[in-house]
């Protein structure tokens, strides 16, 4: 691996506002998560203000003068990769049962904005309203204009 095609680490942050509400159809405990591998991480209730996720994932050039992504927290193939904010119930003291996934699409995105992005002391940021049309925990694939990607100078601390 040369120097341009070395991978590179990229912070995402994911600002979600708009939530649903804890209760909605039969589910009364709604949750919202970014999901890892299989998991759901870093669980945010449903009647919560907003919903912050932040996470790595590794950016390497692919052949067309885009970015390929990685890591734990990415999921399809080449050329389709995607994040999935995961639904479910969460009782206390119970298990996650996930009932709906909305897949935040990242082969849409401006190879520019993503390069912003992987400068020191910036962030790929993602902004999106959580509840659809209907009052419910939004779903199904998102890309733009329902969700909006912005490079951004980053809110962590040194």
């Amino acid at each position: 691996m040369t120097a341009s095609t070395a991978k590179r680490p990229l912070r995402i942050r994911i600002e979600g506002v708009s939530l649903p509400g804890r209760t909605w159809g039969e589910h009364e405990h709604v949750h919202v998560g970014v999901q890892c591998r299989s998991d759901p991480v870093d669980l945010v209730p449903g009647d919560a203000a907003e919903a912050t996720f932040e996470f790595d994932v590794d950016i390497v050039p692919d052949d067309t003068g885009g970015w390929d992504f990685r890591g734990p927290y990415v999921h399809g193939k080449r050329g389709e990769r995607f994040l999935y904010l995961t639904w479910g119930d969460q009782p206390p003291d119970g298990e996650f049962a996930m009932f709906r996934r909305a897949k935040l699409h990242l082969s849409c995105l401006d190879p520019a904005v993503i390069a912003a992005a992987a400068a020191p002391a910036h962030d790929l940021v993602a902004r999106l309203a959580l509840t659809d049309t209907r009052g419910g925990p939004r779903c199904a694939s998102l890309r733009p204009p329902a969700i909006s990607w912005t490079a951004e100078a980053t809110t962590r601390f040194s």
